[in-house]
């Protein structure tokens, strides 16, 4: 990212004057949700079947929560996380229903939460995550909650909160040089300014010129962050950290917005208005995401995406998670009804986010059996990846059929520093890509897709994977989506020296492998993968074993061609299909 880039974004930004907090809403409740949005939203919950759906289910968790001890310290490895998200989740929902169904016992209960964390010995600032997301959860209590806030209770929460979160905030901001959190262009950028200012303005009364000082701080290094979403959405650290890092974002921008009035041009930065588009892309018809780098394949509650559908009118957003999400209490708060589904409102079936070079095919949005498949070039330098370059994930019959393996244990020794790529889920040879010579990717490398061709009945992508393979002469992946159903892969490898090749496919499903073909079943569906070339190639089958401290790959099989490659160019081609009698095209 160079200078002049990172400056174009800042200088379209609008500078926070000299008193950001001029234009504060004097009252509480000030916070992504205001008290003359409540009876829309009273409404949908009586009315609409989703949001009333939704609401019950967080009345069920009122319930157990009325009877659960408050959040316990507990750190585990270098973070407090898990125990600040609970916070997190907990205040929420029982401050929503609260406000939204006069529930005083709920609120109670989440004072009693708040009370709790407040006199923990710290937030743990160490690993500045934890803090900025307790900060988040008081910043939502305090605004929500106000008139429960009384006596003693008021006070342990503000001088506990003073001192674990808004204190070690300013600390982030202050000296010669801001905490390393305020300058990156990944998720701790958005969690951690976005979780601060969020607090620093809930107390803007109380504290005026502390408040400023970290909402100002906040708007000027969020920049550096929400750069990374353009130029057309995509995000380089996987669906898992798109979701945190997104949701920090709107947390913040929502917060600034209702309590003053504007978010400095923020919302408008590149790539803002598309980011849901990446998400909608990246869910599979499996109900599985692509979980490149460090994340988990489910697809979870997005209840950032009711927001981004407001704010750039795309109500697709909404309809992607009425399909997808249980309910969250911001889902709750940011409800619209409102929805369009993909195939109405003209939602192309292919996708190339450009930014990261990962892209996405699909045979239908209306049929929850189409074929799927997401794939990447990328670059293996960024925040959280794997070498993985050339990976993908393959969908059918509303199973997953070809799965990344995702993330491990991060408490493993070594795991974000010196033993990284000793890790079987974090080596080239735990993605769906090629291995040459057993060796590893280079952690510097860098593939782009460099053509990319949409037709009503065949999509086509080639991905560069030559910096991959610093070994050969060049490297080039094939996918292509075959009459809107099949799959094709086929890698072309050019070489002056003989080169062991391995293709390889993680799967879940189970496989029968005979010579050139390969039977997946999952789920009681199959598909059928053949090796078209080159001819004397065959399939091979074997269970992933992995040894301790990693976290087991139960009932996951390597399905891989070997192959020994002389000087010259080397063609390796595997068809899927879901038809049992589809024929496989010439060897390519």
């Amino acid at each position: 990212m160079t200078t002049l880039w990172l400056l174009s974004i800042a200088l379209s930004v609008s500078a926070p004057p000299e008193n950001p907090l001029a234009t504060l809403r004097a009252e509480h409740p000030r916070l992504m949700l205001l008290d003359e949005q409540l009876p829309a939203l009273r409404t949908a919950v009586r009315n609409d079947p989703i949001a009333r759906g939704w609401h019950q289910r967080l009345r069920g968790e009122r319930d157990k929560l009325l009877t659960a001890e408050p959040t316990e310290f507990r750190i585990v490895g270098p973070r407090l996380l898990s125990a600040s998200r609970s916070v997190l989740g907990r205040v929420s929902t029982l401050a929503l229903l609260y406000r939204l169904d006069g529930d005083v016992e709920a609120g109670q209960r989440a004072v009693a939460e708040m009370v709790a964390a407040a006199g923990w010995p710290h937030w743990n600032p160490s690993h500045f995550l934890d803090t900025a997301e307790l900060n988040n959860a008081f910043g939502i209590g305090w605004d929500w909650l106000q008139p429960l806030l009384e006596g003693e209770q008021r006070q342990e929460i503000l001088r506990g909160w003073y001192r674990h979160g808004i204190l070690p905030a300013l600390d982030g901001y202050r000296g010669e040089r801001p905490a390393w959190w305020t300058r990156v262009t990944h998720n701790w950028n958005q969690v951690c300014n976005g979780g601060n200012a969020v607090a620093a303005l809930a107390l803007a009364d109380l504290f005026p010129a502390e408040a400023a000082e970290i909402v100002g701080q906040a708007v000027e290094h969020l920049p550096r962050a929400l750069g990374s979403y353009a130029p057309d959405g995509g995000w380089d650290e996987g669906p898992g950290y798109w979701l945190y890092a997104t949701s920090y974002t709107v947390y913040v921008l929502s917060a600034l917005q209702t309590a003053l009035g504007t978010d400095f041009g923020l919302s408008d930065l590149p790539g803002m208005a598309e980011t849901g588009d990446f998400r909608l892309h990246f869910s599979g018809p499996s109900r599985e995401t692509f979980n490149y780098a460090d994340a988990g394949s489910g697809v979870g509650a997005a209840p950032c995406l009711f927001w981004l559908g407001r704010r750039y009118n795309k109500p697709l957003y909404f309809w992607q998670e009425h399909q997808l999400s249980n309910g969250d209490p911001f889902d709750l708060a940011w409800y619209s009804g409102d929805e369009v589904a993909p195939e109405r409102g003209g939602v192309p079936l292919d996708a190339l986010f450009t930014g990261i070079d990962v892209g996405f095919f699909r045979g239908s949005w209306a049929d929850p059996n189409t074929t799927w498949i997401g794939f990447k070039g990328g670059d293996n330098q960024a925040n959280h990846s794997h070498l993985d370059l050339g990976t993908f994930v393959l969908d059918a019959k509303g199973q997953r059929f070809i799965s990344e393996l995702g993330g491990d244990d991060y408490n493993m020794p070594g795991y974000f520093g010196g033993q990284r790529w000793t890790y079987y889920r974090l080596r080239t040879e735990g993605q769906n890509t090629l291995l040459i010579d057993e060796e590893n990717q280079p952690p510097t490398a860098k593939a782009q897709i460099t053509s990319f061709d949409s037709q009503p009945a065949r999509a086509a992508a080639t991905v560069d994977l030559s910096a991959a393979y610093p070994m050969t002469q060049g490297v080039t992946r094939t996918f292509e989506l075959l009459d809107r159903r099949d799959v094709l892969v086929v890698d072309e490898v050019t070489t002056d020296a003989p080169l062991q090749l391995e293709w390889a496919a993680h799967t879940a499903a189970t496989v029968t492998v005979a010579g050139r073909l390969a039977t997946l079943t999952r789920g009681g569906q199959s598909i059928y993968a053949t090796v078209v070339g080159p001819a004397s190639a065959i399939f091979e089958a074997m269970p992933v074993e992995l040894a301790a401290p990693q976290r087991p790959a139960n009932g996951i099989t390597k399905l891989r061609v070997r192959y020994p490659a002389e000087a010259g160019t080397t063609r390796i081609g595997v068809f899927f299909s879901p038809n049992a009698a589809a024929v496989p095209p010439p060897a390519p």
